[in-house]
């Protein structure tokens, strides 16, 4: 099952991104990525949180060790789903895979489906997205669409630890919902399940 669920509101949707101290303290302090945050790479935003903590291990991997939520205008966030391709030939999209060479020409995002985690980072049968952006994506990401950007690691720090101690965390997690996307050829372009 392919969805995209997020916290999100009427305006903004939130997504993830982990990073070491320099780049995330340069962030807070301007509400934007500065001149430590690499704009030549491709950069992954991600609005599953179970998914960001299983990627970053819970703030505790090199390079990862602040987790940044970062409020996105969704007028943004869908944007950047229009102007994106999945980061791999899939024949249910594409009939021959120089279609989708040319999709990847053209569009400066990708799109990764990956599994769902729960809060012990094992699989779940569904699929949580990840978008890459570069070009001049990242550079209306950094520029535009960015509203707020917060320091959770905290947080996450201590839902680990009352994890580990067995307690139940659930009531601390993000409420992640659907977002439902009416555009159908980002539907089928990025197999989003409807």
């Amino acid at each position: 099952m392919r969805k995209i669920n997020a916290l999100y509101d009427d305006d903004t949707v939130r997504v993830y991104q982990a990073y070491r101290n320099e780049i995330a303290d340069e962030a807070l302090e301007l509400g934007t990525f500065g001149s430590h945050f690499k704009r030549t790479r491709m950069t992954w935003i991600k609005p599953s949180f179970l998914w960001m903590m299983y990627r970053a291990g819970w703030a505790e991997k090199e390079g990862q060790e602040r987790i940044l939520a970062i409020d996105i205008t969704k007028d943004g966030f869908l944007t950047i789903l229009k102007n994106s391709v999945l980061s791999h030939y899939d024949r249910k999209v594409y009939e021959k895979a120089e279609e989708w060479e040319l999709d990847k020409r053209n569009f400066s995002g990708r799109c990764q489906w990956d599994p769902e985690r729960n809060i012990f980072g094992s699989p779940l049968e569904f699929r949580a997205i990840q978008l890459g952006l570069k070009d001049e994506i990242v550079e209306s990401y950094i520029k535009k669409w960015i509203v707020n950007i917060e320091d959770i690691t905290p947080m996450v720090r201590k839902i680990k630890k009352m994890r580990d101690e067995g307690k139940d965390i659930k009531e601390y997690l993000p409420v992640e919902k659907e977002l439902r996307i009416e555009d159908s050829e980002v539907i089928k372009r990025l197999r989003i399940d409807v």
